[in-house]
């Protein structure tokens, strides 16, 4: 039996766009022929589904999955919203969600190789991918750990367009789940003004300056009107500082206060962000037809 190399496992992996893990065994199937290898991917429909990877996959679901002291937050895509509906791609999801809650993997290659039932989650993406027709990919995740003494709060809006994670010392559950809800809403930047790098401060401040000076203001005013637009900028980007979304007359900060707890961290995965969508051209279409 032929010895497979890594470097034949990457040139086929750069051929067909599979898994490492399917990639070696199509080789030792073929006792290292590169092309019986190829053919038998294309014959198991993996390749196919492997060459779907040049697509766009800016939709699907972002899901959270809680279990005792762990919880995991992850985006799985695909092609278009009409498959993230699909019972299959919600079952392929909810079966991710478990793999990772409960093994907890560091790294994507990690996630990727957990089993999911009987097989990878790997080999169930590109499964799924061969049926149903649509790129789908398992694009992140995070998983969150808490103490016997924090809670966490966790909101999916619009059927898990958005998902929203947050970690708060306490045991009033009702109170995250607020939380939560206020971060998928506003989306802060940062977790409180502390978590505000000090250069992206800094350079608030001289732009506030100059343009305070510019306005003509007298020059003995200016530090504190710079310190009254400041406060108002971290009011926008720290959640700490954010108006309550539920109660306009309190921060988040004051709010969670109210309630017995500290804000602690939070998580916020919005479907296809940071994805630059395929823009179709309807005229385009158009002429391609009737060419």
């Amino acid at each position: 039996m032929a010895k497979i190399t890594a470097a034949q496992v990457k040139e086929l992996r750069d051929k067909t766009s599979v898994g490492m893990m399917d990639a070696k065994k199509a080789l030792v199937a073929a006792d290292g022929d590169m092309q019986k290898a190829i053919d038998e991917l294309r014959e198991k429909g993996i390749a196919k589904a492997a060459k779907k990877n040049s697509r766009i996959a800016a939709e699907g679901l972002a899901e959270i999955v809680i279990s005792g002291n762990k919880a995991a937050i992850y985006e799985v895509n695909s092609e278009t919203d009409f498959v993230s509906s699909n019972d299959k791609f919600k079952n392929l999801v909810a079966k991710i969600g478990k793999a990772l809650v409960e093994n907890e993997p560091k790294t994507m290659d990690e996630a990727l190789a957990l089993k999911a039932g009987d097989e990878t989650i790997n080999d169930a993406i590109t499964g799924l991918t061969a049926v149903i027709g649509e790129k789908i990919t398992l694009r992140r995740f995070q998983i969150v750990d808490k103490t016997d003494d924090q809670v966490f709060g966790s909101y999916l809006h619009n059927g898990g367009l958005i998902a929203a994670l947050t970690l708060l010392n306490g045991s009033d559950e009702e109170a995250a789940k607020d939380v939560a809800m206020h971060v998928a809403a506003i989306n802060p930047t940062y977790l409180n003004r502390d978590a505000v790098p000090a250069d992206v401060l800094e350079h608030e401040k001289k732009v506030f300056t100059e343009e305070t000076k510019a306005e003509g203001k007298p020059e003995k005013i200016i530090p504190r009107i710079v310190e009254g637009r400041l406060n108002k900028y971290l009011s926008e980007i720290s959640l700490a500082d954010q108006e309550f979304v539920k109660d306009s007359d309190m921060t988040v900060q004051q709010y969670v206060e109210s309630k017995k707890s500290s804000l602690v961290s939070y998580v916020r995965f919005e479907v296809g962000e940071g994805i630059e969508k395929a823009q179709d051209n309807f005229v385009d279409e158009v002429m391609n037809q009737i060419k």
